[in-house]
């Protein structure tokens, strides 16, 4: 897994960027029982992907969620995985991570990209 300078990122998405790191290690801990910090080579690269994208993102703090946004930057297979990594991680979140879960969801609550 290749290291990226994220300290340029502002607020908003750094939270982002964050919120699905915790989602992936979740779910990597959890369906490849992986141990530690580590992670899976398939997790390890979606993650670099997620954080790739983010940081690419047109809407910059004015992001909304990623699901109701007009472009969709993520390849159609690596949608797909995220929400799979979503569908396991989120429900977890609330008791691991309950901060960053509410966070997350008020954050996508009734919001568009614009």
């Amino acid at each position: 897994m290749e290291f990226i300078d994220w300290s340029f990122m502002a607020g908003k998405l750094i939270k982002e960027e964050k919120t699905i790191e915790v989602m992936i290690r979740l779910f990597c801990r959890g369906k490849h029982e992986t141990k530690g910090t580590g992670l899976c080579p398939g997790c390890g690269e979606l993650l670099d992907y997620a954080k790739a994208r983010l940081s690419k993102c047109p809407f910059g703090e004015k992001k909304g969620p990623c699901s109701k946004c007009p472009i969709h930057c993520y390849s159609p297979a690596m949608r797909k995985r995220v929400v799979e990594v979503m569908k396991y991680s989120g429900p977890r979140m609330l008791l691991r991570h309950p901060v960053l879960a509410i966070r997350h969801l008020r954050s996508g609550k009734n919001k568009e990209a614009k």
